[in-house]
């Protein structure tokens, strides 16, 4: 038969533990202890999820230089509370990077990556929606990267990889489609991407330019590498075969 201990936690908790006493006899039903784990399991990760988004509106408010007494204070709980859920400030830095990431830019870069449009306009709605993504989040987003370092480090090469993966499917049925060589689809999306994310984190620093601009010169130099892989079909061994003039064609305007 089960009886149940008051497990001695903060107020915020549902504190009722059940210990079976019985699990090891026959006829015993563990079933009902599993239930209670599974239920503390999901109230654990809902919790989490909250005060995670809970940072994360602090952070808009307060600032990337945010502390853990001013999360908890804006979040309207004790930093107690937050240290019960969260191993350390680490722990809730993790967790809040990877949620911006997965409810924030992964889902608006998936958008525009897999929108149907033509090849150019693909090219600009994938840039303009990174750079608006960090303009409209600007502290969020330098809290992320002020963070990206040691174990968190992780949580950007992961939003990386995932971005670039994505753009490089799209590269590569573009490219198969038109018949042309699509082996560097990869180290290609990835150079995209870590161009324009750094072009970007430049920008986001200083402002020296508007954000239609950066964008204008983004895409210029993107489409530019695009049209360059398209006219050689893709191949290397094309590509160095042929003479690079800096202009071949040069417009009456220079």
């Amino acid at each position: 038969m089960a009886t149940t201990v008051p497990k001695k936690t903060a107020p915020d908790l549902d504190t009722t533990e059940v210990v079976d006493a019985g699990a090891t006899t026959p006829g015993a039903k563990p079933e009902k202890t599993d239930g209670r784990k599974r239920r503390w399991r999901e109230h654990k990760i809902a919790r989490r999820e909250e005060l995670v988004d809970g940072t994360l509106a602090a952070i808009r408010v307060r600032g990337r230089d945010v502390g853990m007494d001013e999360i908890a204070s804006e979040i309207g709980v004790s930093k107690t509370v937050l240290y019960r859920y969260f191993n350390d400030k680490s722990d809730l830095t993790s967790a809040t990077m990877t949620r911006w990431v997965e409810t924030v830019l992964a889902p608006r870069m998936y958008a525009a990556i897999g929108a149907d449009m033509d090849e150019y306009e693909l090219v600009r709605v994938a840039i303009t929606a990174y750079v608006e993504t960090v303009s409209e989040d600007t502290e969020v987003y330098l809290y992320v990267m002020a963070n990206s370092s040691g174990a968190n480090r992780d949580v950007v090469a992961e939003s990386e990889r995932m971005i670039a993966e994505a753009l490089s499917a799209v590269l590569g049925v573009k490219l198969r489609q038109m018949e042309m060589d699509s082996g560097g689809a990869l180290p290609w999306a990835y150079g995209i991407v870590g161009a324009v994310q750094l072009a970007t984190h430049w920008w986001i620093s200083n402002r020296s330019m508007t954000s239609n601009d950066l964008i204008d010169y983004l895409t210029m130099m993107t489409w530019g590498g695009v049209t360059g892989i398209a006219a050689v079909a893709g191949s290397p061994a094309r590509f160095k075969s042929m003479p690079h003039p800096l202009l071949s064609d040069r417009p009456e305007a220079l």
